[in-house]
């Protein structure tokens, strides 16, 4: 489990190490004990589940439209600032990235990912 996430943690500094968001999520963690991390990271990944419950509604529902927005905030208020731009890159990488797909699916079921995406760029095509 570890080794993934020092894998994850390289592949992310390797492609986003130079960005403000980035240099944040560093200060940040650094200042945490490994058990807020996965603690914060665990949150992350139930707020994604949650997708998984409203896959029957329009991304437009106002409950999915919600969690979005409840997405934006915690990863606002545990990692960086997640301004709309950083949104919209979040929602295109968990329905094209095939790990971040897989996790985000393993957790909250076939097709949360996608899911997730779209709402993310409903979201950010109506603000």
């Amino acid at each position: 489990m570890q080794d993934r996430q020092n894998e994850r943690f390289a592949a992310a500094k390797e492609r986003w190490g130079s960005t403000d968001a980035f240099r944040e999520f560093e200060t940040r963690e650094a200042g945490q004990s490994l058990q807020q991390t996965q603690a914060a990271g665990d949150g992350l990944m139930r707020l994604l589940s949650v997708f998984g419950t409203l896959q029957n509604r329009s991304v437009s529902d106002p409950a999915v439209q919600q969690q979005v927005k409840a997405l934006q905030s915690y990863i606002t208020a545990h990692f960086y600032t997640c301004t709309d731009e950083i949104l919209a890159g979040l929602g295109t990488l968990y329905g094209s990235d095939e790990a971040f797909s897989e996790n985000i699916d393993r957790s909250g079921g076939a097709g949360t990912a996608a899911f997730a995406a779209r709402a993310i760029a409903h979201y950010c095509k109506t603000k």
